[in-house]
This record gives structure tokens, sequence and C-alpha cells, in this order.
């Protein structure tokens, strides 16, 4: 009896030859650029979604540059956008990068087709200022969202309806993503590696780019907490003798005969003029001793709680923690003056 020779390429069971199978399309992610973008904003989705890939080896996913315009002015350099925003009526993700100056003039091609795209079902993430532009389309509306903590009060001004959060590295929001700026949209990346990829794919990435998977904390631990402007002539001193005088006795009744007022009327007139109460703005000032302690000497934390007004360590290191998204030694070894 005569067999025929297998053919190459080809298998051959019972004398059925299966349909070759088609290869899996890859996700489609759509990074926009635009004039003003921020190129570091720009890069990170680009470094991130190019270097995932699956167990086979293959790329996780395509990236595709799209623009307004076939180019885009960004710090001193011209981005080409290798799409038009067309391409976003196909795209698996939309990313959004930040805006260099919240003044400038959005595309309203731009907002169209972003607002097409969620309309079908698109995953849309935003790095720093970016949230500024999917804010345009009113998809965040009602949702919580956060950006650079510099400018997240401006997003809360002109987007009333947006609920901002400027203490977190990202919000999944599921088909809404917004990020803070910089390092978070890293995290943000990340976290959607894995959420396509698995673990062990965006671990891969993340040794690659020199990030951990996941970080500590929030973006409230970079946050500058200031002073709060108030032109009050009461209230401008009493903060003053505050911030000077964090060992005092600073209970409500103490401030209150300090004001010479009830505790009801200081309670009242301080949430009105400041915005919080006496115990926040106490809380506050504490901690922005403490975060200036902790960057400039070597005290330990127990005296620089005490230096602040706690007579207990482990109060402070709770309430340091509940304000600023990390432990006082945390905020240390990344903001004092030896570690710079």
């Amino acid at each position: 009896m005569r067999h025929n020779p297998p053919v190459a390429g080809k298998t051959i069971f019972a004398g059925i030859t299966p349909r070759p199978v088609k290869p899996r399309r890859r996700h489609l992610v759509a990074v926009v650029v635009f004039d003003g973008v921020v190129l570091t904003d720009f890069a990170i989705p680009c470094d991130v979604f190019s270097l995932a890939q699956r167990a086979d080896g293959q790329p996780a996913y395509e990236l595709v540059v799209c623009g307004v315009r076939p180019k885009a002015a960004a710090a001193c350099v011209s981005l080409i956008a290798g799409a038009p925003l067309a391409l976003l009526r196909k795209a698996d993700t939309i990313v959004i990068p930040g805006i260099s100056d919240l003044d400038c003039p959005i595309s309203d091609a731009l907002v169209k087709e972003l607002r097409r795209a969620i309309h079908r079902g698109a995953r849309v993430a935003t790095i720093c200022s970016g949230a500024f532009i999917l804010a345009l389309t009113g998809a965040l509306d009602g949702q919580i969202a956060t950006t650079h903590w510099n400018v997240a009060s401006e997003l809360a001004r002109r987007f009333p309806a947006i609920t901002v959060n400027p203490d977190v590295l990202y919000v999944d929001g599921g088909q809404l993503l917004t990020s803070a700026g910089v390092a978070a949209g890293f995290d943000l990346c990340l976290h959607l590696v894995r959420h396509d990829c698995g673990a062990e794919v965006a671990a891969r990435v993340a040794r690659m780019v020199v990030m951990p998977l996941e970080r500590a904390g929030g973006q409230a631990q970079f946050i500058v907490h200031e002073q709060p402007d108030v032109p009050d002539a009461t209230f401008g001193p009493l903060m003053s003798w505050i911030e000077r005088n964090l060992r005092s006795d600073l209970s409500l009744p103490g401030i209150a005969r300090r004001a010479a007022m009830s505790c009801r009327t200081l309670s009242r007139r301080f949430r009105t003029h400041v915005g919080m109460t006496p115990a926040a703005f106490i809380a506050r000032a504490r901690v922005r001793e403490a975060q200036r302690l902790l960057e400039t000497t070597t005290l330990s934390v127990e005296v620089v709680a005490e230096n602040v007004g706690y007579g207990s360590a482990t109060v402070f290191r709770e309430r340091f923690a509940a304000i600023v998204g990390v432990s006082p030694l945390a905020y240390r070894r990344s903001f004092s003056s030896g570690a710079r």
C-alpha cells in the first residue's frame, strides 16, 4: 500500500486538512498628539505599550500615534502623527497625554471623535492634564477623576460636575481612567497592561522601565500644603499665631479664647472664611511643619511629633499618613536633604 508523504507546513489528520487559524487581532492603542502636548506624558504610553509582549513573544498591542494634524508642536520638537483622528473610531484604547497650557484651544474635531469613541465603548485613559481634554466631552460628569495636584483645583473649578480627587495616583472608572502627573502615567499604563495581559506581562514591562509594578501611597505626598490665603483681619492673625504655636493649647476652647469668640461662632466663621474646620487647619499646619523637619533635620519621628504638638508619636504617624499618604519615615526617605 502506497502512502503519500506529508505536505510541508500542513497538518493532516484523518484525511482532513484543518483551516488555518487566523492570528488574534492585537489590542489597538491610539495615543493622541496635539499642539502643546507634554512630551513626557506622550512618551510614557508609547514606551509601556510597545514593550508589552504576550507569552508567545508577540507584541500585545498595536500602537499608533494619531493627531489632529500630521504634525504637532511640543516644547522644542515637532511630533509626526502616524494616523489621522479617524483612527480613534476603531481604537480599543485611547490615551490622552497632558497639555502644557490649559488655556490652549482644543480642537473641536478631537472632542467630537472622543465622544464618538466613548459612545461605542472604547477605553479612554488620560495622563496628567489630559483630564481637561476628556472633561470637554462631558463623559466625566458625575464621575471621580484625578489630575496633577497642581491643577486639580482648576479642573474642579472648570468642570464642577466632576468629583476631583487630587490625592491618588490614578482613578480606574472602568471605561474612563485618569492619572496624576508624569510618573503616575507609568502607574496607570502598567495597570492597564496588567488588566489586559496579566501580572507577569506587566511585571516584565515594569522591570524594563525600572518602575515598581505598584507604588505605595498617592500623589498627596507630593502636594505642597500651603497655608490658605485668608485676607480676613480676624483669622489671618489667628492662623499665623497657630503656625507659630503648634505646641500650645490648640483645643477649640483654647483658640476660641484667643479669638475672643464662642466655640460655636469660631467654628462657623472659620469654616466660612478658611474653607475648613479649625481642627483640619491645625492638623495641616502641624503636618507642614513636620514635613519641614523631616526634610531638613535628622530628628527622630518621636521628637518631630513632640515639636509639632503631638503627645503621641503613634497619633502623629496616623495623622501624617492620613494627610500625606505615606508614613513620616517614607516621606523622609524621599524628600530629606540627605536623600537629595
